[in-house]
């Protein structure tokens, strides 16, 4: 019942972007319209994942799909690109200077967010040498080290990058 569960919420997430509709039988405590109901689902599923997974493809990302073996479930699994942003050897800007290069650091991740290139950014809540990190959605590891190199901060001295590939469950959220 979890598994199904996880797949009507895959499914809601993934059909507000598909074009395709579905009738739904009106639900009542019959076994039989309740089976074709998720017959329906499940069908639909594997379709949009599988149109996904086409794209993804076609687009340069590296996928895989991942069989759970106790529930023989499929999972498309994507290649994402995990940056982490560092301490810098330069950080002797004044106060102004270094709330100026905060302030085009948020612009840029922002930007990043609102393109598509990435799905999270956020800094650490200790001060370690690794400030905080940011998840790009891109296909390959240079255009993921391109991208958070354009940072302001980066390009400042104030932080460096270091990326590593990364592989997540495609559509999962974070809990």
């Amino acid at each position: 019942m979890k598994n199904l569960l996880i797949c009507m919420i895959l499914f809601s997430l993934l059909g507000c972007k598909n074009e395709e509709k579905v009738s739904v039988p009106e639900i009542n405590t019959n076994e039989e319209v309740v089976d074709t109901v998720f017959d329906n689902v499940e069908t639909i599923h594997e379709q949009s994942m599988a149109q996904l997974k086409a794209k993804l493809v076609g687009e340069g990302y590296q996928v895989f799909d991942y069989v759970d073996e106790k529930t023989k479930e499929t999972t498309l699994m994507q290649q994402y690109f995990i940056a982490f942003l560092k301490r810098g050897p330069i950080r002797n800007q004044n106060e102004e200077e270094a709330n100026r290069l905060q302030s085009e650091h948020v612009s840029h991740l922002s930007k990043m967010y609102e393109l598509g290139y990435a799905d999270i950014s956020g800094p650490f809540g200790d001060d370690r040498d690794i400030r905080g990190i940011t998840i790009y959605n891109v296909p390959t590891l240079k255009m993921a080290d391109s991208l958070a190199n354009a940072d302001p901060m980066v390009k400042a001295g104030r932080l460096i990058i270091e990326v590593h590939p990364w592989w997540g469950a495609k559509g999962f959220p974070l809990r």
